[in-house]
């Protein structure tokens, strides 16, 4: 478990800013965060290099680009081992299609998130990709009819 980062009001309120919207310009950011620009910037430098800030990315709307169909596949792995694990987690890494991974507790090992085109293009994911694979002994899909909320915003509150 890693260590908790400490962070003051200050901190708390540029990141809620650029959680909403990161494209802001410096001025803007350090307005709305009640403070210069100068020491805004300065924090923003502080929270990406102490690793707080991971990356800054567009979120793109995948409706809008084709991807029209989302699925939550339970995975169980044949023998659950490190060594196991670790060239699962590899595997992941290398598919597009799985958009969140997340190791979990349970009667299965893993729980991902696969963005696709459509149902169809899912399928061969699952057949040639996941499936095929001998790490797998089990997958369980649950396919997702209507997303009610999305956010890539952490819920941030000041003390």
């Amino acid at each position: 478990m890693s260590e908790k980062k400490l962070l003051d009001p200050s901190d708390i309120r540029v990141l809620q800013i650029l959680q909403r919207d990161a494209s802001q310009s410096i001025a803007d950011i350090a307005r709305e965060a009640g403070m210069s620009q100068t020491p805004c910037w300065r924090r923003i430098k502080k929270l990406k290099d102490s690793g707080i800030i991971r990356q800054i990315a567009a979120v793109v709307d995948r409706e809008a680009v084709g991807l029209n169909f989302v699925s939550y596949a339970f995975v169980k792995l044949a023998l659950p081992s490190r060594d196991n694990m670790e060239e699962f987690d590899r595997l992941v890494n290398h598919w597009p299609e799985v958009v969140t991974c997340e190791r979990i507790t349970g009667a299965v090992d893993y729980l991902i998130k696969v963005v696709t085109d459509d149902i169809k293009t899912y399928d061969d994911f699952l057949r040639l990709k996941l499936l095929d694979n001998t790490l797998v002994s089990d997958v369980q899909s649950r396919i997702v009819v209507a997303t009610v909320k999305d956010t890539v915003a952490l819920p941030l509150r000041e003390s």
